[in-house]
């Protein structure tokens, strides 16, 4: 059966308009897990419109909820050293009493150019793809360190250089939150192989989405790993004029193996939009 989420974008909308989307869906059970995404600038609207930082706003989100697996689709390997971002992580959490799916990726897509425009806004480096993927293994690495590890360690890598790097609190989940993976790309899926437990395809057609499930599963063949053993994700737009256009394409999506299943809600969010959701595209 597939589980079902809601990804709210915190841009071009108002702290209170999420804030009541979260806590209805806290209490709507067919509703199992809240996302965010992360971006500095908007992706949608306005370039100079309101958009919030993705993990503050998440754990004041995680600390008004108690039921629904929180987690960010998916955070930017970019944006933060890896050790931050483990003890970033770990906060979230704790705060949320276990409740956090960590989700990440190499960085934006080089096919949403309107998404670079961030970093240069925010003095942050772009470097190359491959770059970047190489970087998003590293990390994965030394999160999970940091995550299970009680000693402090030191570490060398290409692009990741620690010394004495030791994490606490560790996150209360055992043995770490589950490792969301975010791309498509087959050095991405390399990386997901070997990490992650959930993978999640940023959209696509469904050839693609299963032409790409495939190439991860002989990934996973070729280092012994079980690929049943990772989750199936994909999000999804939510169509609030068509309704049934959202549920032929959940139909699809599951019957190619997609069984983690996210509803892009765009804003302005209709009322009660959970149970909008619950009533209308879950069922």
């Amino acid at each position: 059966m597939p589980s079902f989420g809601i990804l709210t974008a915190p841009q071009q909308v108002d702290y209170s308009d999420l804030l009541q989307v979260w806590q209805e869906a806290d209490g709507v059970p067919a509703i199992e897990h809240m996302w965010l995404f992360d971006h500095l600038l908007p992706i949608g609207g306005p370039l100079e419109g309101p958009i919030f930082e993705g993990w503050t706003l998440l754990s004041a989100l995680a600390a008004v909820t108690e039921r629904v697996r929180v987690g960010m689709l998916v955070t930017s390997n970019r944006f933060r050293p890896p050790a931050m971002l483990a003890k970033i992580a770990a906060t979230v959490d704790v705060v949320s009493d276990g409740r956090l799916d960590f989700g990440i990726g190499a960085g934006s897509n080089p096919r949403m150019p309107i998404a670079r425009r961030e970093y240069e806004a925010n003095g942050l480096p772009y470097n190359s793809f491959g770059q970047s993927v190489e970087a998003l293994a590293e990390a994965c690495e030394v999160i999970k360190r940091l995550w299970t590890e009680d000693d402090p360690f030191d570490f060398t890598g290409a692009h990741v250089v620690l010394t004495g790097a030791v994490g606490n609190p560790k996150p209360l989940q055992r043995p770490h939150p589950p490792l969301l993976i975010g791309g498509r790309s087959q050095a991405t899926l390399r990386v997901v192989a070997q990490h992650a437990d959930i993978w999640n395809m940023p959209g696509g057609d469904i050839a693609e989405m299963v032409e790409r499930n495939a190439l991860l599963n002989r990934m996973c063949d070729e280092i012994g790993r079980d690929s049943a053993s990772i989750v199936r994700s994909v999000a999804l737009p939510t169509s609030y004029e068509h309704p049934a256009q959202t549920r032929a394409a959940i139909a699809e999506v599951v019957d190619a193996g997609f069984t983690h299943i996210v509803l892009i809600l765009p804003p302005p969010f209709p009322a009660h939009a959970a149970l909008w959701v619950a009533d209308n595209i879950i069922g």
